[in-house]
């Protein structure tokens, strides 16, 4: 595959090939050495489009050495917002945030979109029927939650997230699982009702575990953001081919 395509996010870098929309295997690591884990990928195949989309500014010095090892390479941080403006979108969005709205524009083409993202944070966005951002929220993730509760009270313990949560708390950890998951539910039902006509598209690492237990239909795309990316890419080829 011609293209490969990273998400550099919050606590984790996700990497795939891609081909078009097609995806291939996708790669994850969590560290600090991401430049050493990109050149990785690419030291048997140079890509002919390398695309980085990061939640923090990439280096001079590591855009220049991942510059030598593509043939075409697209920057996507905070410095480099031209993608976004030329799409309709704010220049405060991530391109997490945003190729999730490309790829949601693509698979649900002339339909309103609510897309959740579940990850270290939960972002929920807009979009009309013809496409247009509408605004969208940021708040604490699931895990994130309960670290900050154990963080900032003494009293409450550090829980997992449980496999079945109950609705109400009978004890001071179950206390913290129903108001942390339940809390969540209810935020985001209050979201849907907000526009009951949109698709929902749930993604991020605990997309499978919210869609579950919702009562609405929802559509899980695990890898949202990697689509958009790889449609990113596509585009570009077909613009300088």
């Amino acid at each position: 595959m011609a293209n490969l395509i990273i998400d550099i996010g919050n606590t984790a870098v996700k990497a795939s090939w891609s081909e078009g929309m097609t995806l291939g295997k996708t790669f994850r690591y969590q560290g600090e050495r991401v430049r050493g884990f990109i050149r990785s990928l690419i030291e048997k195949e140079k890509p002919d489009v390398l695309v980085i989309a990061s939640v923090y500014p990439v280096s001079e010095a590591d855009e220049a050495v991942y510059r030598r090892e593509c043939t075409h390479l697209m920057i996507l941080d905070s410095a480099h917002p031209q993608l976004l403006t030329d799409a309709g979108l704010p220049a405060y969005l991530t391109y997490d945030r945003a190729a999730s709205l490309f790829a949601a524009r693509y698979l649900f083409k002339g339909r309103g979109c609510t897309v959740v993202d579940f990850g270290t944070t939960l972002t929920v966005d807009f979009t009309d029927a013809e496409g247009n951002y509408e605004g969208g929220n940021i708040s604490l993730g699931c895990r994130t939650r309960f670290k900050a509760l154990n963080r900032y009270s003494r009293a409450l313990p550090l829980i997992n997230t449980p496999d079945e949560p109950p609705l109400l708390g009978h004890s001071l950890d179950t206390s913290v699982t129903a108001g942390t998951v339940s809390g969540i539910m209810f935020e985001i039902e209050g979201y849907i009702g907000l526009h009951p006509e949109n698709i929902l598209v749930f993604t991020g690492g605990d997309a499978i575990y919210f869609a579950k237990r919702m009562k609405n239909s929802i559509f899980v795309v695990c890898n949202l953001v990697l689509m958009g990316l790889a449609l990113i890419a596509d585009e570009y080829v077909k613009k300088n081919s």
